[in-house]
């Protein structure tokens, strides 16, 4: 007869040989005048837990390039500005062509702590997600103490609840900074038709889960001071209806009311 505690063990050895390769972990900054809190979110990036980080400067009129090679990152230079989501377009394309595996995008400004990198690239290595948000929403209390301003958290709680009745999801935190993917999920997404501007990862959600990917998010401590880089109240409503036009297209889309270019796989 075969002793528990053997057996246990076997199996338990038999689990870990079949656990995915670790990859290749590929960490990509958008970044518009980091300067002041670039090299702060690199150093917090545990040691061995990516294997390239890649800055794409986005026309800033700051030292935020020349820090960035200092520092060893690749660096990609926009000759014009092609605003947030036409960099993280560029950093996209460059993660893939590096071979990445599992990418990572964090702001450079120093809003997310760059320490949960390897715990989100881990859900994904083990399948249990596809998609990584970092969720800045614990408690009120612990967003407020951070420094989210009040008005900024009222409509974050707003836009994220609608957003999770519309999509099905239970998300703490639509709007992060901080999110990691599975490979499988950026080639199959087409981001290119995606817009050059804020909207742009309300709309990658929105595919996200349209394709049936597996969205999940995991608590990371943010902190709100004047370098860290945040959108104005105008543009805040104006992303905030975008996005609620974001949602109406989703469904619109699955009753087949009507087609958009960002829920149409290329041909």
């Amino acid at each position: 007869m075969t002793h528990p505690e053997v057996d246990g063990t076997a199996q338990s050895e038999e689990t870990a040989t079949q656990l995915p390769p670790r990859g290749r972990v590929v960490a990509i900054m958008p970044a518009y005048n980091a300067a002041q809190t670039l090299e702060q979110t690199v150093a917090d990036i545990p040691e061995g837990s990516v294997d390239e980080v890649v800055l794409v400067d986005d026309c800033s009129s700051d030292n935020t390039v020349e820090i960035a090679r200092q520092l060893g990152l690749t660096v990609i230079e926009h000759q014009t500005n092609l605003g947030y989501g036409g960099n993280q377009k560029t950093c996209y394309r460059r993660a893939l062509e590096s071979g990445a595996d599992y990418i990572v995008m964090i702001h450079p400004d120093y809003q997310y702590d760059s320490r949960v990198i390897p715990v989100a690239v881990e859900i994904i290595r083990l399948g249990i997600c596809d998609v990584v948000l970092g969720s800045r929403i614990r408690t009120r209390q612990e967003a407020l103490e951070g420094g989210m301003p009040v008005w900024k958290y009222i409509a974050n709680r707003i836009l994220t609840t609608v957003e999770n009745i519309a999509l099905g999801q239970n998300l703490g935190d639509f709007h992060s900074g901080f999110r990691a993917y599975r490979r499988e999920v950026l080639e199959s997404i087409p981001i290119e038709n995606n817009t050059d501007d804020f909207a742009f990862d309300s709309q990658f959600l929105a595919q996200s889960v349209y394709w049936g990917y597996k969205v999940g998010d995991i608590p990371v401590p943010v902190r709100y001071f004047d370098e860290a880089s945040s959108i104005n109240f105008s543009r805040s409503v104006k992303y905030g209806l975008t996005t609620l036009w974001i949602l109406s297209q989703f469904w619109l889309q699955k009753l087949r009311l009507a087609r958009f270019r960002i829920f149409e796989k290329p041909k």
